[in-house]
């Protein structure tokens, strides 16, 4: 009779059921692993023979079959060690068969110990819809399985441990532990060391009160990274649902270290100008999310923006737009969640200082045209704020006098966004920047004056419809940035002035 156990795929950032049945048959010593296996899982076959030989075990000398169902799955990874060693156990009649409730993960060494794997939120979240209770799995993985509530989580440190349990003779320990406590959160750069800057202090201050992207432009040592840096300091922790988020795509990613299972900072990612779009958007040979679903709920910082490769860049003008990216392979379409602020910063010109008024550019004009050609309209139309940064004065950058701290600013922040909380209760959104058209038109009414702005905008500036609604969201978190049920002409007068200051 056939030992079935059940098991799980990790498929983009979902999971599913996996079931995994050996047979022991008469024959010629044979083992065989069928059912879409990757070499990863093949390889299991080594692996799972030296593990049961080195756990006081019996490895069946004749023709061994194991079955991954369903067969039309591709299965990935070396998680699958555990069930197919437990399978065949059961096959040869060494264990008792194993509750119905019960899933089994994990990575065996040839000694038969168990290593962590990648993707145990997701696995446990599923085991949990499909009403199973006892999971076993590495004791490295054991802090992170325990985050979904409901299961029997049983840490296993070894084959050997995990017979002696199922066998009844020496019974694993639930894993119980209390609520994550939230990390102290430390922050690399304060606002309070920014010498000057204002402006872009104000205009992070709104692109973190709203969600809005941002472009810093200005000659080199300026500050824009050290901006760009300051910005992940006044953002609000993660709510338990957004943590929830992140750490699976991390945990996915094989980023979640066993002492800290839970992220409560919001991630900041830079990745560097040389990156593929593989890299930046996911993908792969086998899809993993890429850093822009890295950054979700957090920050993207694209230092040197024209220095990307122009299809890099034109790969995010869909996820800046949508939220969420889709990687389409042959087996089929996988969706990763890329809800994330970017901030990018440039140089005016190659030599960096064109329009600076103490260094001379020693850049061409076409050189210039050129260089800023790099980055398309389109992806430049996606930007809510465009912001130059000038070279910090001599008088500024000694002064004494006490910058406001990034502490102070986040409480203002933290209110924004409580005010955006309560009006998209329910509709699984937390800020401006998320509104579609209907909720333009219900939360952005103008009143005369501030409309004959936006007219006039829209005939001198020849202005798309998505940044006419851009414009709209920016000014809505200016409003809720003073507390103001309706959005005032000063507020759109600002939203303006940051779009267009170049």
């Amino acid at each position: 009779m056939p030992g079935k156990v059940l098991s799980a795929a990790v498929v983009g950032l979902e999971a599913e059921l996996v079931e995994v049945e050996a047979d022991i048959a008469s024959g010629l010593p044979k083992f065989f692993i069928v059912g879409l296996p990757d070499l990863a899982v093949q390889e299991a076959r080594e692996r799972v023979r030296s593990a049961i030989k080195n756990s006081a075990a019996r490895f069946p000398t004749t023709r061994v079959t194991v079955n991954l169902a369903p067969a039309d799955m591709k299965k990935e990874g070396p998680g699958f060690d555990l069930p197919i060693a437990v399978s065949i156990l059961m096959a040869s009649r060494q264990i008792q068969p194993v509750s119905s409730d019960a899933l089994f993960i994990g990575e065996l060494s040839l000694e038969g110990y168990l290593r962590p794997v990648t993707g145990t939120l997701s696995i446990m979240q599923a085991a949990r819809r499909h009403g199973l209770r006892q999971i076993f799995l590495p004791a490295a993985n054991a802090a992170e399985a325990a985050l979904i509530p409901g299961l029997e989580v049983y840490p296993v440190q070894s084959l050997n441990a995990l017979i002696a349990h199922l066998e009844g003779t020496t019974p694993l320990t639930v894993f119980t532990q209390t609520a994550s406590k939230r990390e102290c959160l430390e922050y690399p750069v304060n606002f309070s060391q920014i010498k000057g800057q204002e402006q872009a202090k104000r205009a992070l201050e709104i692109a973190a009160a709203g969600g809005h992207n941002l472009l810093f432009s200005g000659p080199p040592g300026s500050g824009k990274t050290l901006l760009a840096k300051a910005l992940i300091s006044i953002l609000p922790e993660l709510e338990l649902e957004e943590s929830l988020e992140v750490t699976q795509i991390y945990s996915i990613s094989g980023l979640i270290a066993p002492e800290r299972p839970m992220i409560w900072q919001r991630p900041f990612r830079s990745p560097h100008h040389t990156a593929s779009a593989a890299s930046l958007i996911g993908g792969g040979r086998i899809p993993r999310p890429g850093e822009i679903s890295l950054a979700h709920r957090g920050v993207l910082f694209l230092d040197e923006l024209p220095e990307f490769p122009r299809v890099v860049l034109e790969s995010l003008r869909q996820p800046l737009e949508d939220g969420v990216i889709h990687v389409s392979r042959v087996h089929g379409s996988l969706r990763f969640p890329a809800r994330f602020i970017l901030v990018a910063a440039q140089n005016p010109c190659p030599c960096g200082f064109f329009g600076d008024k103490e260094k001379a550019c020693t850049c061409s004009t076409q050189q210039v045209a050129f260089y800023r050609k790099k980055i398309s309209g389109p992806l430049l139309d996606r930007i809510d704020l465009h912001l130059p940064v000038p070279r910090v004065k001599y008088e500024e950058l000694t002064s004494r006098q006490p910058a406001e701290n990034s502490e102070m600013i986040r409480q203002r922040v933290v209110a924004a966004r409580t005010i955006q909380r309560k009006r998209f209760h329910g509709q699984g959104k937390y800020v401006n920047s998320e509104m579609d058209s209907r909720e333009i038109a219900r939360h952005c009414e103008l009143n005369s004056k501030t409309g004959d702005l936006l007219r006039s905008a829209m005939t001198r500036l020849q202005l798309s419809a998505r940044s006419y609604s851009r414009l709209l969201k920016v000014g809505r978190t200016i409003a809720d940035l003073e507390s103001s049920p309706i959005i005032q002409i000063h507020h759109v007068a600002e939203a303006l002035q940051y779009r267009f200051m170049e």
